[in-house]
């Protein structure tokens, strides 16, 4: 089957069945399948793919599993992650994140000191440690199927990344962890609320990285009081937060400070 035909069929395929994005969705399932970039996708028309590993694909579109995991991998700024069943897919607006935190790197002297808390895929923390390679760069999570991400990750991108299988609200990780320049975060922060009303694809993340407790915010309320001493003078606490939890985040942190 040509790269035509399996992208044409694959959007009446995915239409048929009710899958959003059905156009985006083929695109890049039978330009990975090809092993071409989108952008590519006119030049490689008469390029051949397998039509078994593209009914495969489709199938698991059709089921809802995310188009992140079928496909295996990611992009996030300038780089490829590998994810899948376990890790939270990185999105853009964790992307936001990232470049805020290598701007306050960049401004944090000669040579950093980050931590990247709930590090998942290791998205953040390998994205600071490609534009700042003079940082010293620790990422810190507690899930075994994540970690694993992680450190396939940082093998997959030569990032020189010190990773740390821990729990960021454990105190005695917090406690004997001093001279820190940059704190990065993008904890679980979704209410009981929210996680009821998930779409079928986001069910399939792991509930670990999305389950903020009851109002979404276990991890501020923790977060800064603990890691507040891990900060030198002038240190920043950098997080993403959910919609409308801007003032209750705001007050968190003033407290600890």
């Amino acid at each position: 089957m040509t790269v035509q035909e399996a992208y044409n069929y694959s959007v009446y395929f995915l239409g048929a069945n009710g899958v959003d994005e059905e156009e985006f969705k083929a695109k890049c399932l039978v330009c990975h399948l090809a092993k071409i970039a989108n952008r590519d996708y006119h030049s490689h028309l008469g390029d051949l793919v397998s039509q078994k590993k593209l009914a495969d694909g489709l199938w698991q579109l059709k089921s809802g599993t995310p188009l992140q995991y079928v496909l295996g991998e990611w992009d996030f700024l300038d780089s490829t992650f590998a994810v899948g069943p376990g890790v939270l897919i990185p999105r853009p607006e964790t992307e936001e994140l990232a470049q805020l935190a290598i701007e306050q790197v960049k401004n944090a002297g000669t040579t950093p000191v980050v931590w990247d808390l709930c590090a998942g895929s290791g998205c953040i923390g390998i994205a600071l440690a490609h534009c700042l390679p003079h940082a010293r760069i620790t990422a810190v999570e507690q899930s075994a199927d994540a970690l694993r991400y992680l450190q396939e990750n940082a093998a997959l991108n030569r990032t020189p990344l010190h990773i740390v299988k821990g729990d960021v609200l454990d105190p005695t990780l917090a406690e004997s962890i001093r001279g820190v320049d940059v704190i990065v975060s993008n904890p679980p922060y979704l209410t009981e609320a929210d996680l009821a009303a998930l779409q079928k694809e986001v069910q399939f993340e792991p509930r670990a990285a999305l389950d903020g407790g009851q109002d979404g915010l276990l991890f501020y309320r923790g977060l800064p009081a603990l890691w507040q001493e891990s900060l030198n003078p002038g240190g920043r606490l950098l997080f993403e937060i959910g919609m409308g939890q801007e003032a209750a985040v705001s007050s968190f942190l003033t407290h600890a400070g």
